[in-house]
């Protein structure tokens, strides 16, 4: 189903869970961005419409909030939003806010590194809840955030706030966690040293053709904005298909 389909009508909430749901201002408060944006993109058909509540509140979960951080990012690298609908009508319907997460993580790290200033205040808004001093810290563990030099305002890397603090319920050890960054690291650089190679064969004939410098970076640009989203989803779908194997050997042993 296309993402425009998808906006062409509110959603109809589903049996009570416990969880609220998120209104457009809550929405607008942990992304980052603005109530007006957030419209805009709904009426483009980038967002999926709200479940209705009562009083016909439209209320927004995490996955909303997954997916206005991917294009958020997807702007940042430049795509225009016809662009941005086509790689989201790419994404398999059934995406989990988590995997969309992961898509958004990718996407980011093909951008220089940054990072943004925030308070406390504002990272709890980001999060949806305040957060404690250990929670803190093993966030700057996971390389997350970095304390800056004022009190209570932090250096943090905002494509992967959302995915630590979800770690941070995971009933596993930080020791654990930074042992499979670190994996996950390794792995991904290893990658991207041999995407780099490939791309720079690409372009090594042309350049021995006489190809000027400005035109060699444009054609390179170019090319980075063609592979990135083909790239970033064969990267998830191939982790995802692995994990799925290795999970089906684990409990295959087990048992």
């Amino acid at each position: 189903m296309s993402v425009r389909r998808a906006a062409s009508g509110a959603r109809t909430a589903p049996p009570a869970t416990g969880e609220p749901g998120m209104t457009v201002d809550e929405l607008a408060a942990r992304a980052g961005v603005t109530v007006r944006t957030i419209r805009f993109y709904s009426t483009r058909g980038l967002l999926p419409p709200p479940q209705i509540g009562p009083r016909r509140v439209g209320r927004y979960d995490q996955e909303h909030l997954s997916r206005l951080a991917l294009i958020e990012e997807l702007q940042h690298q430049g795509m225009t939003l016809a662009a941005i609908e086509r790689y989201l009508q790419r994404l398999p319907a059934d995406l989990s806010a988590h995997d969309l997460a992961i898509h958004r993580a990718l996407v980011a790290s093909w951008m220089p590194d940054g990072a943004e200033d925030l308070t406390r205040d504002r990272i709890g808004q980001r999060v949806g809840r305040e957060l404690t001093d250990e929670e803190l810290d093993r966030l700057a563990a996971m390389g997350i955030l970095v304390r800056g030099a004022e009190p209570d305002v932090f250096q943090v890397d905002a494509g992967m706030l959302h995915l630590g603090v979800q770690l941070l319920d995971v009933p596993i050890s930080l020791e654990s966690i930074l042992a499979a960054r670190t994996v996950v690291m390794e792995h991904t650089r290893a990658a991207a040293r041999e995407l780099s190679r490939l791309f720079r064969d690409e372009m090594r004939e042309p350049q021995e053709e006489g190809e000027s410098g400005p035109q060699r970076r444009e054609r390179m640009k170019s090319l980075s904005a063609h592979m990135q989203p083909l790239v970033v989803q064969a990267l998830v779908t191939a982790f995802q298909r692995s994990m799925r194997e290795e999970l089906r050997a684990w409990n295959s042993e087990d048992g």
